[in-house]
C-alpha cells in the first residue's frame, strides 16, 4: 500500500479535489450535498450548501468554483463505508453550476442541451480558452442505463454543445500538457479514450460508417476496472481513480500500465496536485469519508487557472 497521511476524515463521500493558493483542498461531498474546504490542519467548513449530487469541480477563469451535479444518488451504509446506489426519489435531473467562493451563492447554468436533458453530470476540465469540457455518465434506473455524452459549455451559461456521443460511462475528463489532447476514462469498460483538439470545444472527427465517435482507444484494463476521475501529470501521464481495486493507475501519453498506487479504499475516486512543486497528490478515499495527501513521485500539471500553492 502507497504511504499516505490522512488530512482530514469524517468527510461524507469526498469528489472532486482542488488544490487552493493557501494550501487548503475544495472538494464537494456528494452525499452531504456540500461544496467543502479542508484546511491544512484538517478542519472542515461548509463553502456551499448544495442540491443534488455535487461531483467534479474545478475553478474557472473568473475565480468561481464550476460544480457538475449528478442530480444525486441514493446512499446505503456498509459497515463504515457509504456506497452510491441508484436514483433517489427527489432526482430531477443533474446540471452545471458555479459557486462564488465569497458568499457561497450558487448559480445553475446548465440544466440541458438542445433540449436533451442532463442525466449525470460528472467531472470538468477548463482549457485556456475559458470554456469548460465535461463529462455526463448518465444513470441508470432499474436494468436500464443512459449512454453517456461530453459537452463544451461557456461560463455565461450561454453555450452548449454535444461534442462526443455515445460513451459508456463517460467519467474523468482531462487534457494533455500542450492542451491538444482531450481523455475521457469510461467506468463501465475500464477503458481511456483520446480525442484530438482541432478547436475549442471541437475534436477531430473519423469519416468512418459507423454512426459514432469514440476517437481513439489509448488504454484498457486488462483486470475489470471502474475508472473514475483523472489528473494529468507534467509529463503528460494520465492519473486515475479506479474502483474497485482501490487506488490510482497511472497510465502513460502512449498508453502503458506505469504503476498502481494502492490505497486503504474501493472507491478511491479521484486525485489532484498542489504544493509549491505540484508533486503532493490530494486523493479522496470516498466510501471512507477520507481526504489523503501522498507525496508523488512526479510533478502534477499545473491546470488552467489554478494558482500554484506555496506549501
Amino acid at each position: 500500500m502507497t504511504d499516505h497521511h490522512v488530512v482530514a476524515r469524517g468527510l461524507e463521500f469526498p469528489e472532486g479535489p482542488i488544490a487552493m493558493p493557501d494550501g487548503s483542498v475544495l472538494l464537494v461531498e456528494m452525499h452531504r450535498k456540500t461544496l467543502s474546504r479542508v484546511s491544512t490542519d484538517g478542519q472542515v467548513t461548509v463553502v456551499a450548501q448544495l442540491e443534488g449530487g455535487p461531483n467534479g469541480a474545478a475553478i474557472g477563469p473568473d475565480g468561481r468554483c464550476y460544480v457538475c451535479n449528478n442530480g444525486g444518488f441514493t446512499f446505503s451504509r456498509k459497515d463504515d463505508q457509504l456506497i452510491p446506489g441508484l436514483l433517489p426519489p427527489d432526482y430531477s435531473g443533474g446540471w452545471i453550476e458555479a459557486v462564488d467562493l465569497s458568499t457561497g451563492q450558487s448559480e445553475v447554468l446548465y440544466r440541458d442541451c438542445n433540449g436533451v436533458s442532463l442525466r449525470g453530470p460528472n467531472d470538468l476540465v477548463f482549457d485556456q480558452h475559458g470554456g469548460m469540457w465535461f463529462t455526463d455518465s448518465g444513470k441508470m434506473v432499474g436494468r436500464q442505463r443512459d449512454r453517456g455524452a461530453v459537452y463544451y459549455a461557456t461560463t455565461d451559461g450561454l453555450s452548449i454543445r454535444q461534442v462526443i456521443y455515445p460513451l459508456e460511462g463517460p467519467n474523468g475528463i482531462g487534457l494533455s500538457p500542450d492542451q491538444r489532447k482531450l481523455y475521457v476514462s469510461e467506468s463501465w469498460t475500464g477503458r481511456i479514450w483520446a480525442y484530438d483538439i482541432i478547436s475549442p470545444g471541437q475534436v477531430e472527427r473519423n469519416d468512418g460508417f459507423m454512426p459514432w465517435d469514440r476517437g481513439r482507444l489509448l488504454y484498457s484494463s486488462n483486470i475489470y476496472s471502474m475508472l473514475d476521475s483523472m489528473a494529468i501529470e507534467a509529463n503528460g501521464n494520465i492519473c486515475l481513480g479506479d474502483i474497485p481495486h482501490g487506488g490510482i493507475t497511472v497510465v502513460t501519453p502512449q498508453g502503458q500500465l506505469l504503476e498502481r498506487h494502492v490505497m486503504p479504499d474501493y472507491f478511491t475516486t479521484n486525485i489532484c496536485f498542489g504544493g509549491n512543486d505540484l508533486e503532493t497528490a490530494f486523493i479522496t478515499l470516498s466510501s471512507t469519508g477520507i481526504l489523503t495527501r501522498v507525496r508523488w513521485p512526479r510533478s502534477g500539471l499545473l491546470l488552467n487557472y489554478q494558482t500554484q500553492t506555496g506549501e
